[in-house]
């Protein structure tokens, strides 16, 4: 059996550092890096990209909305034609950088709110989808495990990889819980890497209701900014190893 293993990663702007970039990459085998619209800076995308090569770790491109100040998590209602734009500057970008720092772009994760948006609402789906289509139709799209846009984007030809979350709650319909709720972040440890267990093995995990949730995961993100972080990251890789479980990039 294998999994994927992803992370949010080159965040840090300017003077403010964020994430553990450096503990995380030799953890995880994708890197879903910042585009510059959320977070991170041409001089510290480039350096993630750099230690991402460095790691043999598959580069994806994070685009989000433009919204530095919100980080990325503030729904905006952009016209069809803004968002294709911005979806494909932000892969532009991180392709230029990539190609000099010896790697190349071989997927889009949207990050937050336009993660979630689209997830849903097909009208910004499609411009993120002709945006991909129009720069490389040959890289794979990252959505939401069970989400509608999956089905959608593969009909227009597509490749797409179903994700789940390991520190987050969902709700029985296999929604995520709203980080404006109390718990909807995981902390422990060990009850994280045992629904990242239970994803895989047994297809699926405890709501917050309570109810076993069906969830069909390829990638599990790791997020590395989130308090203890990479102690997280650790001991999921290492119930993963402990039951054979390979952890290895979804795009070879």
């Amino acid at each position: 059996m294998h999994i994927d293993l992803n992370s949010d990663l080159g965040e840090s702007y300017g003077s403010w550092s964020m994430g553990n970039d450096e503990q995380i990459l030799p953890i995880v085998s994708s890197a879903n890096i910042a585009c510059g619209f959320h977070a991170g800076d041409p001089l510290h995308i480039l350096k993630t990209l750099k230690q991402a090569a460095q790691f043999n770790v598959n580069v994806g491109a994070h685009v989000a909305y433009p919204d530095l100040v919100g980080f990325g998590r503030r729904k905006m209602a952009l016209s069809y034609d803004e968002l294709l734009a911005d979806v494909l500057y932000q892969i532009s970008a991180l392709h230029g950088l990539a190609h000099v720092a010896g790697t190349r772009v071989r997927y889009v994760k949207p990050h937050g709110a336009l993660y979630n948006t689209i997830a849903t609402d097909l009208n910004q789906a499609q411009a993120v989808i002709d945006a991909i289509l129009q720069f490389d139709a040959d890289l794979t799209l990252v959505a939401l495990a069970g989400s509608p846009l999956i089905d959608f984007a593969q009909k227009q030809g597509l490749s797409v990889v179903s994700e789940a979350f390991a520190d987050r709650a969902y709700h029985d319909d296999g929604s995520l819980v709203s980080r404006h709720e109390t718990g909807a972040v995981l902390h422990d440890a060990e009850i994280v890497a045992q629904r990242v267990l239970d994803m895989i093995l047994k297809g699926g995990i405890e709501s917050i209701e309570g109810k076993f949730t069906p969830i069909q995961a390829d990638t599990i993100c790791l997020h590395g900014d989130t308090m203890g972080a990479v102690q997280l990251a650790t001991v999921i890789r290492q119930a993963l190893t402990e039951n054979q479980i390979e952890v290895r990039a979804f795009c070879m």
